[in-house]
């Protein structure tokens, strides 16, 4: 493979890093801005869950200007977002202000949630796709990394120790916008767009080896001019069933709890007896064991397959939610046993559906509705984990008993067992098949 494949997959995962690194970046921050804005328990879920709010609505609206204008020219606009975002939340003059940049951002989020995985799983030969799609994750665990570990740096530097956490995005947000005029547009959007020559350069370009007219044609042939320019065919055979998988893909990854872990585990060991300084260094552990299994998974993902993949993540899970549900409940096990289930969990998560979803949702869909299918399953992803995230301070403090956090766990190992067999029935292995062979 030349080093244009590389570079362009490159790019395209840094859209991945300023997702984690913005989706993470709260979690350090909560204790403070809580206290600067003097927010109740419902205030601090709308301050969490506000960025998802845009997640929502750019993840479900992406995928018609990503056909029209082309997925590298919307990547720079969220790219833009991602730098306004940053500056805007550290700068908030008030709480508004606050959430509205925050909003800004979560657009940015849903929008290369959808674009980063779907522009590089064009771009990929199909027996190397999942290990170059799976660089999304790992960019998206690298940025979870960095801003966990950017909080503990920043921890200390006075009362606006919150702001600095939030600028310090804005670095990579401007690499990220500069590197994508390095990149050239999706072959297979340049195919449906009847860009026929430039196509065949590209294809070449990250492609060598391959039969390039032999690709084309099966890409022209894949293509339907009626189907890419209306949306109700997304919701009729033989399409609707691709399309509900999405959904429930993308529900069940929010059902696992993941993101209370990234959003919500500072309270979470302080709630179990940690100091703040010792809280915020716990979710730096949890961000190293992210990583180290996101680039296990990586190695794996071409080899054992997604659905497989799944399936064994989906008992690890569901066994480690299941005692840290029951410790937490009981308070038979001490705290530090407590991280160490939170650990083994992530370290499930991150070798399973954290490896897989992003890869799944970009290739599971024919080339006629990629970009609209992989933004429903992204919008899916989202819209439960808004409802999960905003949800969580509320009910955890509704039970006067305080183990209102055991009982949410406890949740999150029922869905995440029935994730299992859902995986087991409905989903295929996309392991190895061309673009042109999905659907």
């Amino acid at each position: 493979m030349k080093q244009p494949l590389y570079l362009y997959t490159f790019v395209a995962a840094l859209g991945g890093l300023l997702f984690g690194f913005d989706t993470a970046v709260i979690n350090g921050a909560i204790p403070f801005f809580t206290q600067h804005f003097g927010l109740t328990d419902a205030m601090k879920g709308w301050a969490v869950s506000s960025a998802l709010i845009g997640c929502v609505i750019g993840a479900l609206a992406v995928g018609r200007p990503g056909d029209y204008f082309g997925r590298r020219f919307v990547l720079r606009v969220l790219a833009l977002l991602f730098l306004v975002s940053a500056i805007g939340s550290g700068l908030a003059w008030n709480f508004h202000s606050f959430i509205g940049f925050r909003v800004i951002g979560g657009l940015a989020i849903g929008g290369a949630s959808v674009l980063s995985p779907l522009y590089i799983s064009e771009i990929a030969p199909a027996a190397n796709r999942g290990r170059l799609a799976i660089t999304f994750q790992l960019a998206i665990v690298v940025g979870i990394l960095v801003a966990f570990f950017s909080d503990y740096l920043l921890l200390n530097t006075g009362n606006n120790n919150w702001r600095w956490m939030f600028v310090s995005g804005a670095l990579p947000a401007l690499v990220f916008f500069i590197l994508l005029f390095r990149v050239s547009q999706s072959p297979r959007w340049l195919v449906m767009k009847g860009y026929i020559h430039q196509a065949r350069q590209v294809l070449d370009e990250v492609n060598p080896g391959t039969d390039t007219e032999q690709l084309l044609t099966e890409i022209r042939d894949s293509v339907n001019t009626e189907v890419l320019g209306k949306a109700v065919y997304l919701f009729k055979k033989p399409y609707l069933r691709l399309v509900m998988i999405g959904i429930a893909v993308g529900m069940f990854n929010q059902f696992t709890g993941i993101n209370i872990v990234m959003y919500y585990t500072t309270d979470i060991f302080r709630t179990a007896g940690f100091t703040t300084d010792s809280a915020i260094l716990q979710t730096v552990i949890i961000g190293f064991t992210n990583l180290i299994f996101t680039l296990i998974a990586m190695r794996l993902i071409d080899k054992i397959g997604r659905r497989k993949m799944l399936l064994i993540g989906s008992v690890g899970m569901t066994i480690f939610l299941t005692l840290f549900a029951f410790a937490y409940i009981t308070g038979a096990l001490g705290s530090w046993l407590l991280v160490v289930m939170l650990i083994g969990f992530v370290a499930f998560f991150s070798s399973s559906q954290g490896a897989v979803i992003w890869v799944l949702l970009s290739e599971m869909f024919p080339n006629n509705i990629r970009a609209r299918g992989a933004s429903i399953g992204s919008f899916s992803h989202w819209f439960f984990n808004a409802i999960t995230v905003f949800l969580f301070p509320t009910i955890a403090a509704s039970f006067t008993n305080g183990k209102g956090i055991g009982y949410i766990f406890l949740f999150y190992a029922a869905a995440t067992l029935i994730s299992f067999f859902f995986f087991r029935k409905f989903l295929f292995e996309t392991k190895g098949k061309r673009l042109e062979e999905m659907g």
